[in-house]
């Protein structure tokens, strides 16, 4: 598969997700990170979120998950939901700067899904330079990003067209940090979690398809 290639390489593939298209790479790869932010024309400050093939990756990537987030990946994974908690510290990766956190998520779609299952996790941010909407679909990733990507995988349309919900789980509060395809409502009848308007509590900056930042997927 030549996106697996890329990847492999150190380069960059877009891909389609359940929510909006992503920009991904190795995330064990620092110098691949770097050009997927560079590609966004963005800095460190932001880092991307982690995308995973299967819910039991989380212990591997992930420390002193709560009960309240298995239910909540149990529930929502594979789907829009990304949750932000403590790295594993042994972990030798550089995604910018997280302050020790990681935003993960299983994304929906099976495209995403097979390259996830064979490359492992992904950093992936939405499909988009900074600063304009995100990509619903390969000819507009193209557009924007250009030749700083090996590969385009074309799923058509971006079928959700809506950012993951983030959950920030990292301060012993679950709080939604951003509103998107997974309702409060809807997470509230799985797990004691507090909205975006209840007073805040520190969260990492990430952006989606993958996505936190005001767009991704």
């Amino acid at each position: 598969m030549e996106a697996v290639n890329a990847i492999s390489r150190g380069g960059l593939v877009v891909l389609p997700t359940d929510t909006v298209y992503g920009i991904g790479a190795d995330a064990f790869d620092a110098e691949a990170v770097s050009a997927l932010l560079a590609a966004k024309g963005r800095g460190r400050q932001m880092p991307p979120p982690v995308l995973v093939p299967d819910a039991r990756t989380l212990d591997g990537l992930a420390t002193d998950v709560p009960d309240d987030v298995r239910r909540l990946v149990e529930t929502f994974w594979p789907g829009g939901l990304t949750v932000i908690l403590r790295a594993q510290p042994s972990l030798a990766w550089d995604l910018g700067e997280t302050h020790g956190t990681v935003a993960l998520r299983m994304p929906d779609h099976p495209a995403a899904l097979a390259l996830l299952r064979r490359t492992g996790p992904l950093a992936v941010s939405s499909a988009n330079a900074t600063g304009r909407p995100a990509a619903l679909d390969v000819d507009d990733a193209q557009a924007q990003l250009g030749d700083a990507v090996t590969v385009y995988l074309d799923g058509g349309t971006a079928p959700g067209g809506v950012a993951s919900t983030i959950v920030d789980a990292t301060s012993g509060t679950l709080r939604v940090v951003r509103q998107g395809a997974v309702t409060l409502d809807r997470l509230r009848e799985v797990a004691d979690v507090a909205g975006p308007d209840d007073p805040p509590a520190e969260a990492q900056a990430t952006d989606d398809a993958g996505e936190p930042e005001a767009n991704g997927g």
